[in-house]
């Protein structure tokens, strides 16, 4: 189980990573050039600031101007990122704790063993936020992208979000298997436990009330 471990420990390590490098990333979405004949400038997005680019290089960025103003899911999917990358930071040092090739906390291994599993939780809850917030900006962009009538700028799925969507599973894979490596050791633990008793004292036939009173103190061979 020690492998396992430590192969959750990786994968949920990758897997923040990719978090982390998502989140600045320009590219949540880009400009479609779907029934464009020429295109002479490119805008791509993500939840911090717009950018647009020309057919020679040159791009400009600009950061929203207001939180407030923003919508209402683009404020949901920036706290549901930081928050995942906040839970991934907090896995990491329980996981590093709770391993096994670890010299923390190993004289209890109890104790190791319950930090390997909440770490395990915690990188599952942090890619199931990731997630989330990536799967709702997907939507908001393919709803815009496929309604007639909506009369702003197009977007398509920006390759950050690929990248995020990659990392999010790599995180619930990777505590998935921390979890599952804790579990496996509780259940090996009972199947090799068992129930221990002291051999029984030898114990004497007890001497029946009736010989005791026909022979008295003495034997039967006494008498002859």
């Amino acid at each position: 189980m020690a492998a396992v471990e430590a192969g959750g420990f990786l994968l949920g390590t990758v897997g923040w990573g990719l978090l982390g490098v998502t989140l600045p990333n320009s590219y949540w979405r880009v400009s479609t050039v779907d029934g464009s004949v020429i295109t002479t400038s490119t805008l791509f997005e993500n939840l911090w600031q717009s950018c647009a680019t020309d057919s020679t290089g040159v791009y400009n960025c600009r950061d929203f101007p207001s939180m407030l103003a923003l919508s209402g899911y683009l404020q949901a999917c920036r706290a549901l990122m930081i928050s995942a990358l906040v839970l991934g930071a907090l896995a990491l040092l329980c996981s590093v704790a709770g391993l096994r090739c670890t010299k923390l906390a190993e004289g209890n291994p109890a104790a190791k063993g319950k930090l390997a599993a909440a770490g395990g939780c915690i990188f599952i809850l942090a890619g199931l936020s990731s997630m989330v917030a990536l799967s709702w900006y997907a939507f908001n962009i393919t709803r815009d992208f496929f309604d007639p009538l909506f009369p702003g700028t197009k977007y398509e799925i920006g390759p950050a979000l690929y990248l995020g969507w990659s990392g999010s599973l790599l995180a619930i894979v990777g505590g998935g298997c921390l979890l599952g490596a804790r579990c496996a050791d509780i259940s090996r633990d009972k199947s090799y436990s068992y129930s221990y008793a002291g051999p029984r004292a030898a114990t004497e036939r007890p001497q029946k009330a009736s010989d005791a009173s026909n022979t008295g103190p003495y034997g039967k061979n006494a008498y002859v």
